[in-house]
């Protein structure tokens, strides 16, 4: 996070990057291209067995203003218009799907020195509005994350978080699902020349009284060259090896592999992002 608290998703961020982010199971194929006149198109595959699936996205920039149109092989149309800060430290999000004609939202997002807000309203008769706001700095951070149905009149989120930075540690706790999951992470930047880390991340269910904690780890091999590693208490194991090479182009070869059942398959996933 930057000056001040952020936003609230931001909360456990670092950590769940470390545990999670480029870790896959699949085969996914990315290519973006640029035109003469800016315009940059995004064409993106996912193969998940033998089901594959795949989207075509344009995005436009013109100054604060950004337009996006995805396209899926539902033949869903998906579109975003941001205003980047038409007033400092205001973002405003517009967005819809067609044909879904309840799919219209229109989303604030509003940094300042000691809070971030975030909040949005659906374009519709009896609308759901979600609302996170954090204060505090960007040391310490408190805040909640609520969505009201003004339908039925009920909650259907309410979240909270709290969070702790200093220069190479960021410690969160969450508690998630209505109260019924507590979540607590750890991120530890140990060599930043090396890009080296840990993280950790403890989960509770108060209805089941389940724990999964889960660990990883994180080194680069040299500056186009990144491995990642995690473990959970159920005896997961995954690792990814990501290497730039062209830049902003990556591979991305991750597996994973049930260290209690070692008679099933391993799960070997495939990343490629091609950039000019």
């Amino acid at each position: 996070m930057g000056k001040g608290p952020g936003l609230y998703s931001e909360i456990g961020k670092k950590a769940r990057d470390l545990l999670y982010k480029d870790y896959q199971t699949d085969h996914k194929f990315t290519v973006t291209t640029y035109t003469p006149t800016g315009v940059a198109i995004t064409s993106t595959g996912i193969k998940k067995g033998d089901l594959f699936i795949g989207d075509i996205i344009t995005q436009l920039k013109n100054k604060n203003l950004t337009t996006e149109i995805k396209v899926d092989t539902n033949s869903n149309l998906f579109t975003t218009i941001t205003v980047d800060e038409p007033a400092p430290g205001l973002k405003t999000i517009f967005s819809f799907v067609i044909p879904d004609q309840r799919s219209g939202k229109v989303q604030l997002q509003y940094l300042l020195d000691y809070a971030g807000i975030d909040t949005s309203i659906g374009l519709t008769a009896n609308p759901i509005v979600n609302c996170s706001a954090v204060v505090g700095s960007d040391v310490l951070a408190v805040g909640a994350d609520l969505a009201f149905d003004t339908a039925t009149g009920n909650f259907t989120k309410y979240n909270a978080g709290l969070s702790f930075t200093n220069a190479d540690l960021v410690a969160s706790l969450n508690l998630n699902d209505k109260g019924d999951t507590l979540c607590a992470s750890y991120y530890h930047a140990v060599n930043s020349l090396k890009n080296t880390a840990v993280g950790a991340e403890l989960s509770h269910s108060f209805s089941s009284n389940d724990n999964t904690l889960t660990i990883g780890t994180q080194h680069a091999l040299d500056p186009l060259t990144m491995v990642k590693a995690r473990v959970n208490n159920n005896g997961k194991t995954s690792a990814l090896i990501q290497h730039e090479w062209r830049p902003k182009s990556l591979v991305t070869l991750s597996g994973e592999v049930e260290t209690r059942s070692i008679e099933k398959n391993a799960k070997i996933g495939l990343a490629l992002a091609l950039k000019p």
